[in-house]
């Protein structure tokens, strides 16, 4: 049997580990490594999977715990021990991190599983408060000079990442390519950030509780999920009329199964998140899914938008980290320049 100690904290506090089902003995126990903003959607998802699974395997019985934090922090975590049997990540470096430095994964497994091994996927929204005060309706509002804003660091979060990239893209297209003219409106809409958090439940931290800035932007199952939580009454979202394609890669992390002697349970826990039933689970929460009838179903909750997929624009992840997001690249360079 697989065991794993409760703590607040692991690996130097990287990582907040919470028991998302209880119990006294099991067989399996399978470790999730999530994103930040995920533990609403696997804490309804993981009970109907640990449902299944028992009726399946009565001898074996299933409990699934959840560690939650930045995605780049989740996957470093791994890299320097933490024995998580999947991952479901936000960003898909994220997971090919995994292979690239850490050796735990294939190189071929975003072929494992349908979708480049994405169950859902999203775009990126700004959550406004009540009334819209600043009129915000898309990216070139951003950037009025009293327009504050709060979204993740992109140094630290795929929401951060996929924030800068929905804008950089959405403005390149507006500007027919000019590539001056973009990099001059990114300096303007990085100044506008009020704060960069470590990740995506730290900003909606900031701009709930603290009443920090106009406008969140976050994934927009993220933003529909405050505003449900919060109050339709206090808060809107506006879905931008251009936006990117951010897709959710998960894995199973193949050394860290076959130690655990969790393979079996690894594998039918993710192909589980493709299924009509774990589809309307994930819908529900505002994510957009593969399941065609599903989303005809849920049509009412995502606004029409322009997607592109990052590939189209920037040439693919490998691309975008040495270019953007590597130490001294134009992130870097941008923030400095708009802080002369």
């Amino acid at each position: 049997m697989k065991k794993y100690s409760v703590k607040n904290k692991i690996l130097n506090g990287l990582v907040a580990v919470t028991l998302l089902s209880s119990g006294n003995a099991f067989a399996v126990e399978l470790l999730n490594s999530s994103y930040d903003v995920a533990r609403e959607l696997f804490s309804a998802l993981n009970p109907e999977f640990e449902k299944r699974w028992n009726e399946l395997h009565p001898q074996d019985k299933l409990l699934i715990k959840q560690s939650h934090a930045g995605s780049s922090k989740q996957a470093l975590a791994i890299i320097q021990g933490l024995r998580a049997d999947v991952v479901t990540y936000n960003q898909v470096t994220d997971v090919q991190i995994l292979h690239d430095r850490g050796g735990l994964i294939p190189a071929d497994w975003q072929n494992r599983l349908p979708n480049n091994s994405s169950p859902y996927y999203s775009t990126m929204a700004f959550l406004v408060r009540k009334g819209n005060p600043k009129n915000i309706h898309d990216w070139s509002d951003l950037v009025h000079k009293d327009v504050k804003l709060v979204f993740p660091n992109p140094k630290t979060s795929g929401n951060g990442r996929y924030t800068y990239l929905a804008a950089w893209g959405a403005m390149q297209q507006k500007n027919h390519g000019d590539q001056g003219k973009t990099r001059e409106w990114m300096k303007r809409f990085l100044k506008n950030v009020t704060v960069f958090d470590i990740g995506g439940r730290g900003a909606t931290t900031s701009f709930i509780e603290r009443g920090l800035g106009d406008a969140l932007i976050s994934f927009e199952s993220e933003v529909n999920n405050i505003r449900k939580q919060y109050g339709d009454d206090k808060y809107e979202v506006i879905v931008p009329s251009v936006d990117i394609l951010a897709e959710f890669p998960v894995a199973w992390v193949d050394k860290n199964v076959m130690k655990n002697g969790t393979e079996e349970a690894a594998k039918a826990y993710l192909n589980y998140l493709y299924s009509p039933q774990a589809q309307r689970i994930i819908a529900s929460f505002n994510y957009r899914v593969s399941d065609k009838k599903v989303m005809e179903q849920q049509k009412a909750r995502f606004p029409e938008t322009k997607l592109f997929r990052l590939e189209e624009q920037f040439g693919g992840w490998p691309q975008v980290m040495k270019i953007h997001f590597n130490t001294g690249g134009t992130l870097d360079q941008l923030l400095a320049e708009g802080n002369k």
